[in-house]
């Protein structure tokens, strides 16, 4: 593990895999530091042939806190559901993506083939809108194109999601587990793998301020749609038909929308990453690097 200056951040980032390989880039989402994506799955893609490179987003896990910046929560998710502007966060998905290329820069990487999840979804869709050249290949994961008409939550996913949680360890932990059971795959849920999770999450670093940050990050950074139209890259979108929180419009309409792209619609999950939907999620981001030869 290492730690990359990028800007106004310092992001916390690690490798796996031959330097040599062609590089992968995973993006994780709201709230969620880099060890959603588990060494394990990390590892399959390693053994696909890739260097697995993965990192905390500013505001979680170890990298840059923008501790004291507040924002109003209700007012973003007001705003972000009418489809108007929110002007009151302290930096949007554009940024981000530039924490990410910034990254890419430290580690004199040209070009990329790069994997979101959710928020990290959007993200990396930024990141092929703003820095085209940069990306060799697009896979957006559970996620959707910023227009709130399509993959909106059900109300229990978002009551769950917007719900304040304590902070006390324990009660943090359960708390986390309880939002998992609204919104993760029901055929696969595994309590006790999830309480762990949620356990390494907290003790590695405990930022609900971020989340809140981050929710305002998403709201100001509007529609990605004309942009979406636009791209000209090997485009994989991977959905949850069961998915609660970006139901699966999000990501039918990112599929719809991308010149060629590819859907891969996977009915037993919801939102989240099922061990035992790896393979087929391995699989589709393998083929769709393929396509970039």
């Amino acid at each position: 593990m290492a730690n990359a200056t990028v800007g106004p951040v310092e992001l916390h980032y690690e490798e796996f895999g031959d330097g040599n390989d062609p590089p992968l880039l995973m993006v994780m989402g709201l709230g969620a530091q880099m060890i959603v994506w588990p060494d394990e799955l990390c590892q399959g893609l390693v053994d696909r042939g890739f260097r697995v490179i993965r990192f905390d987003n500013r505001d979680v896990g170890m990298s840059t806190w923008f501790d004291g910046v507040e924002v109003d929560m209700a007012a973003a998710v007001t705003a972000g559901m009418m489809g108007q502007p929110f002007d009151g966060a302290p930096y949007n998905l554009s940024d981000m993506a530039a924490d990410a290329i910034g990254l890419l820069d430290h580690l004199d990487i040209s070009q990329a083939n790069i994997v979101g999840a959710s928020m990290g979804g959007m993200i990396v869709q930024t990141m092929a809108i703003e820095h085209g050249d940069r990306i060799a290949s697009l896979c957006s994961i559970m996620s959707n194109t910023g227009n709130p008409e399509f993959g909106a939550p059900t109300p229990d996913a978002m009551g769950a999601l917007l719900s304040p949680g304590p902070t006390e360890r324990e009660a943090a932990i359960e708390h986390s587990v309880g939002v998992s059971k609204v919104i993760s795959s029901a055929a696969h849920f595994d309590e006790d793998d999830v309480r762990a999770r949620a356990a390494a999450h907290y003790d590695r670093g405990f930022n609900p301020d971020g989340v809140t940050r981050q929710v305002a990050a998403i709201m100001a950074s509007g529609s990605r749609e004309e942009g979406l139209q636009a791209l000209d890259l090997p485009t994989l979108v991977i959905h949850g038909a069961q998915d609660p929180l970006i139901t699966p419009t999000g990501g039918e309409r990112t599929a719809e929308l991308v010149p060629d792209a590819e859907l891969l619609m996977l009915e037993e999950m919801a939102h989240d990453l099922p061990i035992p939907l790896w393979g087929p999620i391995i699989s589709s981001i393998t083929s769709n690097v393929i396509r970039v030869a």
